[in-house]
């Protein structure tokens, strides 16, 4: 049973992602971009971990928290400009995430700790932030690599593969290779793999 400040908390999240002027259509439905993925993360998170922190449960919300306010094309399209971009974002999660935590009554503990995971600190050392590193993969594998692999070469698409597989710990690996994909997705993961 959640209490009354985390359901608030997840509504102004909520409100906040609705704002999201990019749209994507999903099953024969409109959504606001983030607000999306943030049901999905929700989702996954239930499935992958359902007995999470309640500070996993709020981070894996607001993880991408008004995200569109940050463009990467306001940043030099290159390596340089991407990292900084990514931090930049952090920072700005973080920043506005624990701004509404505070604002339902949260103590700082709880919102250090929602701050922590956002800045993805100690990956692969702590349990949350590894356990929100893999929904994030799990929920780019099933929802988002399909179309984002329209966009590169195989070539580079393997490396991408790579790198998120090398991020991941072992539970997500198998939840990765459980997931319904499709074919021409599944091949590319494969031959990443191999």
């Amino acid at each position: 049973m959640q209490s009354e400040k985390f359901n608030k908390a997840i509504q102004l999240f909520d409100e906040a992602n609705s704002s999201d002027p990019n749209t994507e259509i999903f099953e024969g439905k409109e959504f606001p971009k983030e607000l999306l993925y943030a049901m999905r993360m929700t989702e996954q998170l239930n499935k992958f971990a359902p007995n999470s922190s309640e500070a996993l449960q709020l981070t894996v919300r607001c993880q991408h928290i008004c995200r569109w306010e940050i463009p990467r094309d306001s940043y030099e399209m290159n390596r340089v400009g991407y990292l900084n971009w990514r931090k930049d974002l952090k920072d700005f999660h973080a920043k506005k995430a624990s701004e509404i935590l505070k604002s339902v009554g949260y103590d700082d503990e709880v919102i250090d700790d929602v701050a922590f995971l956002l800045l993805k600190k100690q990956l692969k050392k702590n349990a949350d932030t590894q356990t929100l590193e893999d929904v994030i993969c799990l929920v780019f594998l099933e929802f988002y690599f399909l179309k984002f692999s329209e966009k590169y070469s195989e070539e580079k698409l393997i490396d991408i593969v790579q790198k998120t597989w090398k991020k991941m710990s072992d539970k997500g690996h198998k939840a990765a290779l459980e997931l319904n994909l499709p074919a021409s997705a599944l091949a590319l993961i494969t031959k990443a793999l191999s």
